[in-house]
């Protein structure tokens, strides 16, 4: 009995490179545990964790500060007992912002996390123990894994417009309030207290604590009604909108470049045709891949079928960023189109050149266009029909078998493959 081993086989399809590299068998690839992914769930950990902290620290009446940092730092017990709850509160808006891949917030995680961590060691009880771990764990991955948080945070000029104008109103509300602090109920206002009455009034919840007892601080106090409730309203439609209709569209089969944005190692399919639907049909469960198509009826077909899908023109390089060619393991182009294949090509070779790019040629004649263009490997699915035709017909060889290159005892057939550039 011969036992051949496929990876060694020069006839293996060129395909089945890019999917099966046989240079990549490690008993443990370390890469799936110590990528993008693992680092956001990891923050995403500590999150967790330390809302549970908090509300440990929060079930106590009295919280006492003995742990190694007692002494070098004067932090208020009323701080520490919050403190993990408002941590997690923001550490859970810079989870979803590493999601999306931005360095804002790859720069917060590596301040709130150090900061976090001084809670427990202030404490430094049983219960502290998991949260300091995760940190532990978390912090080196975060920093293995900065380069992957290379996205700016783009905003509209009105959604900069209107966080501007809530930072106005709040300025504007403090400052006043704190001039206007004789002129409330109660003893003088303070700082504190007169942020505090900016954001109830902004708020309407208005539990009367705090009220103005002249004509000039009821005329302030009505602005401060006015000018933030609008500037909250218009803030809240154009930065909650957008993620809205984000949802909508991925209800709809339209994936966002948010929604992908931290995939690795996967193979990314440019354009959808005859050869791509038999392609998605032949690849293994654990091949992660997104295809790349401007067909909405198709996205929203392939997106029913559990396929990763982005719309968008797979020949604009900016689409190809957002499909994370950069981390990609190759590149199928295989509509039915060739013109705009190697369009597509020079797209991706563009974006990454280091990238592998298999295409499939509808006509021979097209094959040397490919190469030309970057193609590492083409494949012409017309001729290697033929080949698989003709060697049935004469040889009386299966199909299945002659696709492998081989004769039923395990030797290699003569010829040109069926996966060799036709």
């Amino acid at each position: 009995m011969v036992v051949v081993d496929a990876s060694d086989d020069p006839t293996e399809p060129a395909l089945e490179e890019v999917f099966y590299p046989a240079d990549r068998i490690p008993f443990v690839e370390w890469e799936a545990f110590t990528g993008g992914k693992s680092t956001v769930l990891l923050v995403g950990a500590v999150t967790l964790l330390s809302f549970l902290t908090g509300l440990s620290n929060l079930s106590r009446s009295v919280v006492v500060t003995d742990g190694p940092l007692a002494v070098f730092l004067d932090v208020s017990p009323s701080f520490v007992q919050f403190g993990g709850v408002l941590f997690a509160f923001v550490l859970g808006i810079v989870a979803v912002g590493l999601q999306q891949r931005k360095s804002v917030a790859f720069r917060a995680a590596l301040v709130l996390l150090p900061a976090l961590a001084a809670l427990p060691l202030l404490t430094f009880r049983t219960t502290d123990v998991p949260l300091l771990l995760g940190i532990g764990v978390t912090y080196p991955l975060l920093l293995r894994n900065r380069d992957r948080f290379d996205q700016t945070v783009d905003l509209s000029p009105l959604q900069i417009a209107s966080l501007s104008a809530i930072g106005g109103v709040g300025l504007y509300g403090s400052v006043g309030a704190y001039a206007l602090r004789d002129e409330f109920t109660g003893d003088p206002l303070t700082w504190s207290d007169a942020v505090y009455f900016v954001i109830v009034t902004i708020a309407t919840v208005g539990y009367g604590d705090f009220a103005p007892t002249t004509v000039r601080a009821r005329w302030f106090a009505l602005s401060i009604i006015l000018f933030g409730t609008g500037a909250f309203t218009v803030a809240v439609g154009t930065l909650i909108g957008p993620v809205i209709e984000s949802r909508m569209a991925t209800a709809f089969g339209i994936m966002t470049a948010s929604d992908l944005s931290l995939l690795e190692d996967h193979v990314v399919v440019l354009g959808y045709g005859d050869v791509t639907d038999s392609l998605l049909d032949e690849l293994d469960d654990e091949t992660e891949l997104i295809v790349v198509t401007d067909d909405a009826t198709v996205a929203s077909e392939l997106d029913d079928s559990g396929v990763n899908v982005l719309t968008g023109d797979p020949t604009d390089e900016d689409v190809l960023v957002d499909a994370s060619i950069g981390t990609a393991r190759g590149v199928v182009v295989g509509s039915d189109d060739d013109a705009r294949d190697v369009l597509a090509v020079l797209a991706a070779t563009s974006v990454n050149p280091d990238v592998r790019v298999v295409a499939a040629a509808t006509e021979a004649k097209h094959v040397e266009k490919f190469r030309s263009v970057g193609a590492d490997e083409v494949v012409n699915p017309r001729s290697i029909g033929g080949t698989l035709l003709g060697r049935s017909v004469l040889d009386g060889t299966p199909p299945d078998a002659a696709s492998r290159g081989r004769d039923d005892d395990g030797s290699s057939d003569e010829g040109d493959a069926p996966g060799e550039d036709a």
